[in-house]
């Protein structure tokens, strides 16, 4: 899986994951030692000496947040009749719905119930929270354009592309957008503007202008790299309703094919798929 396409909200998933397994290590619960007595030959029992905690608690909250990250790279896949995604929340919800109940009934709670009942609150938390609040879907690292590619043979994905995929470092038209609108080839006059004050030239290059706003014909395609402005679904070129995978915020893809309104797309694994939703691309 790609790290850019993870999210905040992923970042606060797996560092609750990691101090709820590191609770499950730590005393269930403390005791008072009795005067006089040698209590340094008495261990106290951890969740590990409880299958039925260590379970449902803690290696459910560790399962579930693996769930919800594995959910990202394979977008789709169900188990029992839920997303994998759903089935993590799930379990995140189960996990902190069992700790609470747990820490009430026991007398003295150690460091391993009471740590492991705050990371099952913040992962929960982050598990719903995570696609509803704008803050935790933002990228977890900063977008980063195209890095130059490798010396000889094919560009590796996320490289620099060729001259024959665009112009990179000059300014790019969004998709879709008319040329002759501030784009185009640097230092030449743009399109649909004549050279000469001519009105008849004028007349005559409005009239062979394309409407405002209409993708380029299908023959002048060409292959380009974007990213788009937050997760989009990436589906099959059959025709299938399920995504076959996810286009992430902070990534950058190459569009190898325009279908009307649509392009076919080219993810990090070589998996090519239809993206129904261009609105607002950033061309690379």
């Amino acid at each position: 899986m790609n790290i850019r396409s993870l999210t905040r909200g992923d970042g606060v998933v797996i560092g609750a994951a990691v101090v709820l397994f590191i609770a499950s290590f730590l005393d269930f619960s403390s005791y008072e030692c009795p005067q006089g007595v040698d209590c340094s030959r008495f261990d106290s029992p951890n969740a590990w000496d409880s299958l039925g905690l260590l379970m449902s608690v803690f290696l459910a909250g560790v399962i579930g947040a693996a769930l919800l990250i594995v959910s990202r790279a394979m977008p789709g896949r169900k188990v029992v009749g839920l997303d994998l995604g759903q089935f993590g929340v799930a379990l995140t919800i189960f996990a902190l719905w069992t700790a609470f109940w747990t820490i009430l009934d026991v007398n003295n709670a150690g460091a391993g119930l009471i740590l492991g009942l705050l990371a099952a609150i913040v992962l929960a938390a982050a598990a719903v929270a995570g696609p509803l609040v704008p803050a935790l879907k933002a990228p977890l690292l900063s977008p980063s354009g195209p890095a130059q590619g490798a010396q000889g043979g094919q560009q590796p994905y996320g490289a620099q592309p060729s001259q024959g995929y665009g112009y990179p470092g000059q300014q790019q038209a969004p998709y879709g957008a008319q040329p002759g609108q501030g784009y185009g080839y640097p230092g030449g006059p743009q399109q649909g503007q004549p050279s000469h004050g001519d009105p008849a030239q004028a007349q005559q290059a409005q009239a062979q202008q394309p409407a405002q706003g209409g993708a380029a014909p299908a023959g002048d395609f060409a292959p380009f790299w974007f990213a788009v402005p937050v997760a989009r679904p990436l589906y099959g070129e059959d025709g299938s309703p399920n995504p076959i995978a996810e286009l992430a915020p902070g990534t950058w893809y190459l569009a190898v094919e325009q279908r009307g309104q649509n392009l076919i797309a080219q993810t990090q694994d070589g998996r090519r798929g239809v993206l129904q939703d261009t609105t607002g691309i950033q061309r690379g």
